[in-house]
């Protein structure tokens, strides 16, 4: 089935957000996307072809997108997606499936990546703020990519981090 725009799919349509370490751009950002596109053109559950899309940003946020209303990725379809990715990460250079790592904007609007740890310490030290801007790697349905994707530090999970008094000491898990 032929790749449809991201927009096309409904609200509930189930997603993954792929998170590179550092910047895809230039060539690795070409070959990135077209691998994308070829694995979801031939995407297959059980034999059907799966309606599904993508949307890349910042040079560094991948999201898939399956619409479950017609047929629903299945563990094998999902264990493909990120073998296919796997194999990628050497292409373009940088890790796309570490989940260990928050992303945030700095002060002159550049997305940074860093350790729950380092989050945290940013957060400590004020430079990461409740009004920062947080992405949000962990969402599920493609409304939640449109709407809440990035938002501010303490609109999100990772206001945990953002000191609340004095006392503030950062979690060691999230």
């Amino acid at each position: 089935m032929p790749i449809v725009s991201i927009d096309s799919l409904p609200d509930d349509a189930r997603v993954w957000v792929f998170a590179a370490r550092d910047p895809v751009v230039g060539d690795a950002e070409h070959d990135l996307l077209a691998v994308t596109d070829d694995f979801l053109a031939a995407w297959r559950a059980h034999g059907h072809p799966l309606t599904a899309a993508r949307d890349w940003r910042e040079a560094r946020f991948l999201c898939i997108a399956v619409d479950q209303h017609t047929v629903g990725a299945s563990g094998c379809s999902i264990d493909g997606m990120f073998r296919s990715l796997r194999e990628l990460e050497g292409r373009v250079g940088t890790s796309l499936l570490t989940a260990s790592l928050l992303f945030w904007r700095d002060g002159t609007g550049q997305v940074i990546a860093g350790t729950r740890q380092q989050f945290a310490d940013a957060s400590a030290a004020g430079v990461v703020r409740a009004e920062t801007p947080v992405f949000d790697c962990t969402i599920a349905t493609l409304g939640e990519w449109r709407c809440h994707f990035e938002r501010p530090a303490s609109e999100s999970w990772h206001a945990r981090w953002l000191p609340l008094h004095s006392s503030f000491s950062p979690p060691s898990s999230p």
